[in-house]
């Protein structure tokens, strides 16, 4: 579980945070949504270390991460999992040395033994007979599919995707939201994921966090974010004529 507590974050004279709580649970699927420039991306960073807030607390089960040193952080970040919103493979490295990265940097384990984890995530993500093609041989749904198998090796508690569906048709989006939920229930992980992607939202989002303006403007899951009448969810979510058509026909049954 990931606790935020009255957090602030201001570049120069610009607050950008101004006092989020949010509580990310372990196990299921948390959202952070909001228009661009809502903050959503600097909160994201703040909970990954590579912003520190000037206030607040990012309580990893417990632990106030903004008041640990280097090393400790360090020990942190290995218990993270991170996909990018491009993937961010490596393109000179073909996939298993991709996957195997991670377990090169932070473990001690036997090159075997890091084969065979390697080949267990890639089968997790459905990726069979790819270890030794190159990034660029493969499409963009499969990337991503290396990506996440990459930020599971090395079996994190807490897993983050930045716009995991940014650049998917949206069949292969469906895909990799239903792999990020398996996953996630499979290993009882404290799952994050920041999107735009409303079907996304509809699909698999049992925790969401609407942010607007630095601040938490709502929070609940696919099946409240339909009923409610919170002004800023109106704003962003229904403002498409898809989605407010939805609601129109979930309020008349």
């Amino acid at each position: 579980m990931i606790e935020i507590v009255n957090l602030h974050k201001s570049f120069g004279e610009k607050a950008v945070l101004k006092g989020i709580d949010a509580n990310f649970q372990q196990g299921k699927i948390n959202m952070i949504i909001g228009r661009s420039g809502s903050g959503k991306t600097v909160f994201l960073k703040c909970m990954l270390g590579l912003h520190k807030p000037e206030k607040g607390q990012i309580l990893f089960d417990g632990m106030d991460i903004t008041q640990l040193d280097y090393g400790k952080m360090k020990e942190v970040h290995q218990s993270m999992g991170m996909v990018f919103q491009g993937g961010a493979l490596f393109d000179s490295l073909n996939i298993e040395e991709n996957v195997m990265f991670p377990l090169r940097m932070f473990s001690n384990i036997s090159h075997s033994e890091r084969l065979d984890r390697v080949n267990f995530c890639l089968q997790r993500v459905n990726l069979n007979d790819v270890n030794h093609l190159l990034p660029s041989e493969v499409s963009g749904g499969m990337q991503k599919r290396v990506a996440i198998a990459r930020a599971i090796v090395m079996s994190p508690k807490y897993l983050f995707l930045d716009e995991p569906n940014s650049g998917l048709d949206p069949n292969t989006a469906i895909v990799i939201d239903n792999l990020v939920q398996e996953i996630t229930r499979e290993f009882n992980i404290t799952t994050i994921i920041n999107t735009h992607d409303m079907n996304s939202v509809m699909e698999i989002g049992e925790n969401i966090y609407l942010i607007s303006e630095g601040k938490t403007a709502w929070n609940g899951n696919r099946e409240e974010i339909l009923k409610t009448k919170n002004e800023a969810v109106d704003e962003f979510v229904f403002s498409s004529r898809l989605f407010r058509n939805i609601r129109q026909n979930t309020s008349a049954s």
